[in-house]
């Protein structure tokens, strides 16, 4: 297609700006995942092979497929689509992918920017984009993250001053670690309040601002795979020509890691070059590099997914912490804290050792409260209605449901607008029928993710967690070891793993049984993990569990 901008549903492809539009909001995406939603676009309806993307996206390196399945997955997140049920990607397994949404050239819609995005929303002090009610995740930064986005600022101001940083932003899955660093990345590029540092209230310079994601893989992943695409970002912003004067004049090794950059005789000149490569050769040029650009200009560079990362990215961290020559740098690092309970993880290590020596620092997100949830129903629908007692009992049972989650909560809502439970009329959001938190079902995408978690799971383990869900949102390892026939000491052992790795358990007290025997109770992270499983258990196996249940109880 020869048009400039490519049109489907309510997003708009720009393709000389190189961005993704979702109504009047750009949606963020990484260079290489905009460049596979172009080409499946223009390929609209046929089907693409894994080979033929790997060929034309990544023509001038050599990497695996998963990093195609990494774009393809951060593409379904932004356009709110499922690989189960797609609306725009499609999956044909073992081959590759088709794009079959509707698509139109600009010239060819009859649909405005303006109408693109007329989905009504009340009035409010802040405004929610289009692309949150299809992605929940871009609205998660708008309420409940006052103090961490302080932290980061804070962060930043020393960074200015020319001490370095690092900062892991830490949570569990959902609970907004992309959202908030999007939000901060957001204030940076402005020009209002929101963009001063909290204690100068001085407008932030102009940055350098380079962004690199890791991915799930199965076996050795590529080194330094997220430090490579934050670089190749640093090299294509504005004045990205000094970034690759300074890296062929003191880092050649990384710049032959971004061939595109090169001409046949520099990448031929630079590979004999490589042969007297070594690690530390390596780790030294990068923070050379580093330390010269920020003389001139600050640099932030955001990582996420760190849990995924490889040994040689987790070595470079800790250099860079460790340095003691200044830099205006400030690196973000983004990951769930379950990841690193695996022995040995790389980055558990390094991060236990630089907080030690106090060489970097975390900004932990937590749970969102009930009056959190309250604020994100205000801001995204009752912005002006008549009684606000619906939407704060509305507020409660979500936060009861979900226990704050903000991804939970969210995607729950997005199922009430799409069940009509929350409708608009006359210009006005009002909530139907009064809900209870147990009629609150999970929404298909939370039950994949509590499926798949269940998955990671041993035989063993799964069918103490069915039995579990049968006792109750609560529940003793005593009643699981007398309804599983099972011994107490394994029980307790099973339970202990699973509340340690975060696998859908915690730990919240202890009882005394009749025998004087101290067991330990736990609980079910959240109350949709007990639905999901509970679910999971047949009918027979299910009545069979609550008579025996039942019988404990009673003796």
């Amino acid at each position: 297609m020869g048009e400039q901008q490519i049109c489907f549903e309510t997003f708009r492809l720009d393709l000389a700006s190189e961005r993704l539009w979702g109504g009047e909001q750009p949606v963020h995406l990484r260079p290489k995942t905009f460049a596979v939603l172009r080409y499946l676009v223009e390929r609209a309806g046929q089907l693409v092979l894994h080979e033929e993307l790997l060929e034309n996206v990544w023509s001038e390196a050599i990497v695996g497929g998963a990093v195609v399945q990494g774009c393809i997955r951060e593409l379904r997140q932004a356009l709110g689509d499922d690989a189960k049920t797609p609306r725009f990607i499609e999956t044909v397994h073992g081959k590759g992918y088709r794009f079959i949404g509707k698509v139109v050239s600009s010239q060819q819609s009859g649909v405005s920017r303006a109408e693109q995005s007329s989905v009504q929303r009340p009035a409010s002090s802040v405004q929610i984009a289009d692309s949150a009610i299809r992605n929940p995740q871009s609205a998660i930064p708008l309420v409940g993250r006052d103090a961490e986005l302080a932290q980061l600022h804070r962060a930043l101001e020393k960074a200015l001053n020319g001490e370095r940083q690092l900062v892991f932003v830490t949570g569990e899955a959902g609970i907004g670690k992309t959202a908030l660093v999007e939000m901060f990345l957001a204030g940076l590029s402005t020009q209002d309040s929101s963009a001063l540092t909290p204690s100068t209230q001085h407008p932030t310079p102009s940055l350098w601002i380079g962004r690199g994601q890791c991915i799930e893989h199965f076996g050795a992943g590529e080194a330094y795979l997220p430090i490579l695409e934050a670089l190749g970002q640093l090299c294509r912003q504005p004045e990205g020509e000094h970034c690759v004067a300074l890296l062929r004049q003191s880092a050649p090794l990384w710049l032959l890691q971004l061939p595109w950059l090169l001409d046949a005789a520099e990448r031929e000149s630079l590979r004999r070059e490589m042969q007297y490569a070594t690690k530390e050769r390596m780790l030294r040029e990068l923070m050379d590099v580093l330390d010269a650009v920020t003389v001139e200009k600050p640099i932030v560079l955001v990582l996420e997914d760190l849990h995924w990362g490889d040994p040689s990215t987790m070595d470079l961290l800790a250099a860079l912490a460790r340095r003691r020559t200044q830099a205006r740098l400030l690196v973000i690092g983004a990951h769930r804290p379950v990841e690193l309970l695996v022995q040995e993880h790389p980055l558990r290590i390094v991060k236990q050792e630089l907080l030690a020596c106090r060489r970097c620092e975390e900004v932990a997100l937590p749970l969102l409260s009930e009056t959190d949830v309250g604020a994100y129903l205000t801001m995204r629908f009752a912005g002006d209605v008549q009684s606000a007692a619906p939407w704060q009992v509305l507020a409660r049972v979500l936060h009861q449901r979900t226990e704050g989650n903000p991804l939970f909560f969210i995607t729950v809502v997005n199922e009430l607008v799409s069940r009509e439970q929350l409708q608009e009329r006359a210009g006005h959001w009002e909530v139907g029928a009064e809900l209870s938190a147990t009629e609150l079902g999970a929404p298909e995408s939370i039950r994949q993710l509590i499926e798949r978690r269940m998955e990671r799971c041993s035989a063993a383990e799964q069918r103490l967690l069915e039995a579990a869900s049968v006792a109750g949102a609560e529940f003793s390892t005593a009643t699981l070891a007398t309804v599983l026939e099972t011994e107490l000491g394994q029980v307790e052992e099973h339970c202990a793993g699973l509340a340690r790795h975060g696998q859908l358990l915690s730990a919240y007290g202890s009882e005394e049984e009749p025998d004087g025997t101290v067991t330990t109770c736990y609980k079910f992270a959240h109350s949709l993990y007990q639905n999901v499983v509970y679910e999971r258990v047949g009918a027979v196996r299910r009545l069979r569990l609550h008579q025996r249940i039942g019988e404990c109880i009673e003796a």
